[in-house]
């Protein structure tokens, strides 16, 4: 007599398995291709100069493991709604990898009480030529979070863009974007109640 062994359904199989077969965690990946050597774009992330030339109007940066990654996006802003204002550097290779905690926009307050973690490389392409890679991941789900992927979808995009245009055309100019901010603030003033 021959004993029939239970056939366990698909699903089950894979949960026994440790679940090898769950879907890849959700990131973000971007990349850019300079006019600039490994070392002119690891200048460009790891100093003030750097940052103010493509990224945001002000920055706080110490490159070194647990130094300041703070981007002032509104430098004029309370503490805490300045941009990324309590970031830091994760790790640093120099020239070929620096890594950085990040949080959500200020208009995302849920999102932005927890962290995810953005991974930036550097590769030379040739002599003048480097590109640039950016994986950012530790997103949650649902609400907020799909915010905030949403919103840095569109906004490393163009980070990596004014990288690109920082090396073709120069530094940016950031008084437009200022004075955009304080217009802004003006309205919020006269629209507060009173």
């Amino acid at each position: 007599m021959q004993i029939k062994k239970p056939v366990l359904p698909a699903v089950l199989c894979l949960a026994l398995l440790g679940g090898a077969a769950e879907a890849a965690e959700r990131s973000l990946d971007k990349e850019v291709i300079i006019k600039a050597t490994p070392e002119q774009a690891w200048q460009s992330w790891t100093t003030r100069e750097g940052i103010v030339g493509f990224f945001a109007p002000d920055a706080k940066i110490e490159p070194k493991v647990g130094g300041a990654f703070q981007i002032y996006i509104d430098p004029n802003g309370k503490p805490g709604e300045k941009g990324a204002d309590d970031m830091r550097f994760m790790a640093l290779q120099p020239y070929k990898m620096l890594s950085f905690d990040w949080n959500a926009p200020p208009s995302l307050p849920e999102a932005r009480a927890q962290r995810t973690f953005v991974v930036v490389r550097f590769a030379p392409v040739d002599a003048a030529h480097t590109k640039v890679t950016l994986h950012h991941s530790g997103w949650g789900e649902g609400g907020e979070w799909d915010k905030a992927y949403g919103y840095f979808d569109r906004a490393w995009g163009n980070v990596l863009n004014n990288l690109k245009l920082r090396y073709e055309s120069g530094p940016k100019d950031w008084s437009e974007w200022l004075k955009q901010l304080e217009q802004y603030r003006a309205q919020q003033a006269a629209s507060a109640p009173k």
